[in-house]
């Protein structure tokens, strides 16, 4: 039977709605079943909670937070307290997620992107035109594990994969 992964997304963003469908074919190769969980994107709606307890009714193994969403980066501290409150472990696209109390990440570094946007910044400043220069893509990726959430839920990370990580915290 396949391992169950609730996947959240933010309602309202067409980027998410891409990334969960281009996640699908990956999750059936890996035998995972996918349950989009939808919360709510303005203050006055947020749906966190309710998301949350969403998943847990339907008995899913781990929350995967997609990222790319400032709605959720400016609550991750929120959403990693409910992944350990709903005792699931929770998967993230950016560290500072990790940093807040989720359990793992794996993505860009972010504090590497914007030294390269301040680079572009600094060589429009001299003069360069924006269209002449090229598309930057992410070179450095970070795998984060947080142990005190991995204890707090009861797992132990192989040491095959902590050997890989880019950072563990204690």
């Amino acid at each position: 039977k396949p391992t169950k992964v609730a996947v959240l997304v933010d309602s309202s963003s067409a980027v998410h709605s891409r990334m969960f469908e281009a996640l699908v074919p990956v999750a059936q190769q890996l035998r995972l079943d996918l349950l989009k969980v939808e919360a709510g994107r303005r203050p006055t709606d947020v749906q966190l909670p309710a998301a949350f307890a969403t998943a847990a009714q339907h008995n899913v193994g781990a929350i995967f937070v997609l990222a790319d969403e400032p709605f959720f980066f400016a609550r991750r501290a929120e959403i990693a307290a409910l992944a350990t409150q709903h005792r699931l472990p929770s998967f993230y696209g950016a560290r500072e997620f990790v940093d807040a109390g989720g359990l793992m990440s794996y993505g860009e570094s972010l504090a590497a992107s914007w030294r390269s946007v301040a680079d572009y910044i600094s060589k429009i400043a001299a003069g360069a035109k924006p269209g002449d220069l090229p598309v930057a893509q992410p070179t450095e990726f970070e795998l984060v594990f947080n142990m005190k959430t991995a204890r707090t839920l009861g797992m132990s990370i192989p040491q095959s994969l902590l050997v890989s990580a880019s950072e563990v915290i204690q």
